[in-house]
């Protein structure tokens, strides 16, 4: 069988990953019936990089003789899309900035007053917990933009940082779900985070969270995060407390997951087979230090290249996850970068391996590009322009790396987000 060229497979392989995510394709099934409005408003409100694209997808499958529609999404700087009869505000992100601000204050008044008849429909993915800067109590969005940096250099896991933005929101941690009271709310998700935690979604604004302030604060210590006094009162005093398991105002609150890394790289295994090599799933969930892992990935990849082992090569090993970058250096992260650069190191340029690794929203940290490409010349090309790999790495640099060598992987806004997506390509010797 004639086979495409590596790194045309592994893009096309990405490209699957990405497509089946698309809120055009997997949100319209998931919609509530007409019939389950009667007497009431259907209400749209969400948060994401893909809550536009996904706030199009209702209208264009709601129509005018279904119900009354109206709401508001905010999304990332430059992932918008048109829609009528539903306001799509853009805002900043990783950062958050003054107009995600007003758009939490617009959402929560879109939620004030309404009926046991209205639904509200909320639309959550990747990125909105950045989108939905909403203070507690005396706190500033200037304080919450630095405890926010503070902990995006960190190397704390999503879960942590989402712990402690739950007990500093006043939308996140269920207390959106608790405002919609006593209508019905409706969550259509597209996971981001490892495990398809719901609370890590957006740091979970219509589920109830079991974590507590004493939790926050004790994340907050072990990473040395300075926290303003506004933040340590609320976490030290306890009124940070976020909606728990078991409030009444939640009891009319359903979640439904409607696209998830897992089935992301199933899309991109089924490309794989289909070209005619054998894939593997390692895992969706995979975390840690993005160099420590791309350490550990590329010694099974060259077990598989030398050895045959756990895998005969040909193969394509496929991950997703989440993993984090504590940055060191005068680079900017990117964790996908990170992890490709190690992986490189890794591979010494063991022949006939190939790899690409990038986020599937488009944006590896705080650059405007999705990821890179690795190929077994990697770092013969890198030699040959004078470029010192580990002294890359060591700065936090990827981006740098892989741009002067070409090897960058561009989309754009994808308007999706179900986490990174690693594929390493091994062919037989």
């Amino acid at each position: 069988m004639h086979r495409a060229p590596p790194q045309l497979l592994l893009r096309e392989m990405f490209d699957a990953a990405v497509a089946a995510a698309q809120p055009a394709l997997c949100l319209p099934p998931q919609l509530p019936r007409p019939q389950e409005l009667v007497g009431g408003r259907l209400i749209v409100v969400g948060a994401g990089k893909a809550a536009a694209a996904m706030a199009q997808a209702v209208e264009a499958h709601w129509q005018e003789s279904d119900g009354p529609l109206s709401g508001l999404v905010v999304t990332r700087y430059g992932h918008g899309v048109p829609c009528e009869r539903i306001e799509v505000i853009e805002a900043a992100h990783p950062l958050p900035d003054a107009a995600g601000l007003a758009a939490a204050q617009r959402l929560l008044e879109q939620v004030q007053g309404l009926r046991h008849e209205d639904l509200v429909l909320c639309l959550l993915s990747g990125g909105g917990s950045a989108l939905l800067p909403a203070p507690l109590g005396a706190l500033s969005l200037l304080e919450k933009q630095r405890i926010h940096a503070a902990l995006l250099r960190s190397g704390a896991s999503i879960g942590e940082m989402n712990c402690v933005r739950r007990h500093l929101s006043a939308l996140k941690g269920g207390r959106l779900a608790a405002a919609c009271h006593p209508a019905r709310v409706l969550t259509l998700a597209i996971s981001d985070v490892p495990g398809d935690r719901l609370l890590d979604i957006a740091s979970g604004p219509t589920v109830a969270d079991p974590s507590t302030c004493a939790d926050a604060l004790a994340i907050v210590q072990r990473y040395r995060i300075e926290l303003p006094s506004a933040a340590r009162q609320l976490l030290e005093s306890g009124e940070g407390e976020s909606i728990k398991p078991g409030d009444p105002r939640l009891a009319r609150s359903e979640y439904r997951l409607i696209a998830t890394p897992q089935l992301a790289l199933e899309a991109a295994a089924r490309v794989g087979r289909q070209a005619g090599w054998a894939v593997h799933i390692l895992g969706d969930a995979l975390e840690g230090e993005a160099r420590e892992l791309g350490r550990a990935l590329g010694g099974m990849a060259l077990q598989v290249a030398r050895r045959a082992q756990p895998f005969a090569p040909p193969c394509v090993l496929l991950s997703g996850g989440e993993s984090t970058v504590t940055v060191r250096g005068r680079g900017r992260g990117g964790r996908n970068v990170e992890f490709l650069l190690a992986l490189a190191l890794a591979l010494e340029g063991q022949p006939g391996v190939h790899a690409l690794a990038a986020d599937t929203d488009g944006v590896d940290g705080l650059e405007e590009i999705a990821g890179a490409l690795l190929a077994p010349d990697t770092l013969a090309r890198a030699a040959s322009l004078g470029l010192r790999p580990r002294a890359f790495l060591d700065d936090n640099d990827g981006h740098g790396f892989f741009g002067a060598l070409g090897d960058a992987v561009l989309t754009g806004p994808t308007r999706t987000n179900v986490n990174d997506f690693r594929a390493i390509l091994i062919d037989a010797a």
